[in-house]
């Protein structure tokens, strides 16, 4: 019996790191994320899902100009009959940079050292986080949480402006006569103006921002920004800068769809451009740290002892000159370090 329960324990103890300096305890790490970080995750999520699939916040109504030429583009049908359709944007925003970090982290997991590794974080003796882990779902769920905010800033830019889309008064189709339309300068602000479906015309009011436009620019924007920052192999000198331009025209490319085909306008596709990318850059710089592990304080180095003179001979100090290199180094010597994301 007690043989069986020193087998048991050593099979326990094996199978974590047995160096204590590679391991770190960290008491915070399970409530915050089981009680700050999934609610945070679970709220976003929520609202997004308001937004997007009922009409908690209804779109503000905005008035159209008779026979406005900017608003009377031909309908381009159901969202589905697009070239890029919603499926094929938001499996490619989804599978894109999930593929990519899986790749970089479990590459770089491999090849970093010891020394080189984060540290595994040790709660209460009995939870071990392999580092590994805790960066693959750190940059994840940060990127989960910013497609989830990318998708809150766009459909509240929708909701609040009501802009329309190019092809607005097709499926609006406004009685003019009845309207009293005479002039292409007469301004309509009547709520019941429209007599077509009212779920296009619901559709048809939700322009500004692109939505698909921020997704994917803030996909691109993310992925861009993890493959510059953390693959450093030496042959990536022309590997990186195509598979980021690549990226880029992917994203690029659904905003010029959007445009050709009548459902967005240029000013709707470059604001979801800059909503996406700002978004992932505030993401990347300010809460992961450009996807960099914690910089462990360097130890102090010991004061050098001044060489005692010998007997007799008296030991002459010469002033120290700078050179201006060692300037520059020091201009450009980072300050403090990052804190630990965990």
């Amino acid at each position: 019996m007690v043989g069986g329960q020193r087998t048991a324990q050593r099979r326990v103890t094996s199978s974590f790191p047995e160096d204590r300096s590679l391991q770190k305890s960290s008491t915070y790490i399970v409530p915050c994320f089981l009680f700050v970080e999934l609610v945070i995750m679970a709220g976003t999520v929520l609202l997004a899902y308001y937004f997007e699939y009922t009409d908690t916040f209804p779109v503000h109504i905005q008035g159209f100009f008779c026979f406005d030429k900017s608003y009377s583009k031909p309908y381009p049908g159901p969202e589905d009959n697009s070239k890029a359709p919603p499926v094929l944007v938001y499996s490619l925003v989804t599978a894109i940079p999930t593929v990519t970090i899986l790749i970089g982290e479990v590459t770089s997991f491999f090849v970093k050292t010891e020394g080189a590794q984060e540290k595994t974080i040790v709660t209460a003796d009995c939870c071990y986080f392999n580092p590994l882990v805790r960066r693959i779902v750190r940059f994840l769920g940060v990127y989960s949480f910013g497609l989830f905010a990318t998708t809150i800033f766009a459909n509240a830019g929708q909701v609040v402006t009501g802009h329309q889309t190019p092809h607005f008064l097709t499926a609006c189709k406004p009685n003019y006569t009845a309207l009293g339309c005479q002039s292409p300068l007469q301004y309509i602000t009547e709520n019941r103006a429209c007599t077509g479906n009212p779920y296009l015309v619901a559709s048809a009011r939700k322009s500004f921002p692109s939505k698909d436009a921020a997704l994917s620019f803030y996909s691109a924007i993310y992925t861009v920004m993890y493959i510059t920052l953390m693959f450093r192999a030496k042959g990536t000198r022309l590997t990186k800068p195509t598979l980021c331009l690549a990226l880029l025209s992917l994203a690029v490319l659904v905003g010029v769809i959007r445009v050709t085909e009548h459902r967005n306008h240029w000013n709707d596709v470059l604001a979801g451009f800059i909503t996406g990318g700002a978004i992932a850059a505030f993401l990347v710089s300010c809460v992961i740290n450009n996807f960099q592990p914690a910089h462990l304080a360097a130890p102090t180095p010991l004061p050098l002892q001044r060489p005692e003179a010998a007997v007799g001979i008296p030991l002459l100090s010469l002033p120290r000159v700078e050179s201006p290199l060692e300037k520059l180094s020091g201009l450009q010597a980072p300050g403090l370090p990052y804190s630990e994301v965990t």
